[in-house]
């Protein structure tokens, strides 16, 4: 199955050696809208170039950027892969929607439910009974413990670590090691340990 990354930045490039060696220039390519001066030896082509048998998978951090060209992809009736580094690994009765990327290192334990075009970067993982929405992403070394649910398009920093059983709401950010004890709000950003919040409420 031919792969395009969409995205030939640093991820991008981290992610497409486990989805396919630099030989197979017909069958993992990068998709971007820029001019990139690094692709590692891969074809870049703009989005409109990419022929109907690819599928997509968008190595793209942001979740809003992510959305935008999941948008444009279904528009122009591109489907979408998932990809898994051999290291990584997954449990019993794990549901991870299209899209994701599993970097090198992770772990996704039991009974986990995770929506579409999940990012899990080096070393993080997911533990038992946990819920994570769509266009979500894990920094690398991201410590997510059990019957934590996580709504869409949140961004968690390198070094987090989540306290089992809390809810991080829609659109929130965790900063790079933050220790991440109660519940944050949608859109809020917390760092620090104890995470507390940049925006403290009135």
């Amino acid at each position: 199955m031919p792969i395009a990354i969409f995205g030939a930045g640093g991820f991008g490039r981290e992610i497409a050696r486990f989805v396919g060696p630099t030989d197979q220039s017909d069958q993992v390519v990068f998709v971007s809208d820029y001019d990139e001066p690094i692709t590692n030896g891969r074809r870049v082509l703009r989005l409109e170039d990419v022929a109907p048998e690819f599928q997509v998978v968008i190595a793209v951090a942001d979740s809003a950027s992510r959305r935008q060209i999941a948008d444009r992809c279904t528009a122009r009736g591109l489907k979408f892969a998932s990809v898994q580094a051999p290291q990584a690994i997954q449990y019993d009765q794990v549901e991870i929607a299209e899209g994701a990327i599993l970097c090198a290192g992770t772990i996704v334990t039991s009974n986990v439910r995770i929506g579409r075009h999940f990012h899990l970067n080096l070393n993080s993982y997911v533990a038992h009974d946990c819920v994570v929405g769509d266009f979500v992403t894990f920094a690398p070394n991201v410590c997510c413990n059990g019957n934590v649910t996580i709504e869409d398009d949140v961004y968690i920093g390198t070094g987090a670590l989540l306290k089992p059983g809390i809810t991080l709401g829609r659109g929130s950010v965790v900063g790079m090691g933050a220790v991440v004890t109660k519940n944050v709000a949608p859109g809020e950003i917390v760092v620090g340990n104890p995470a507390r919040s940049l925006r403290p409420q009135a």
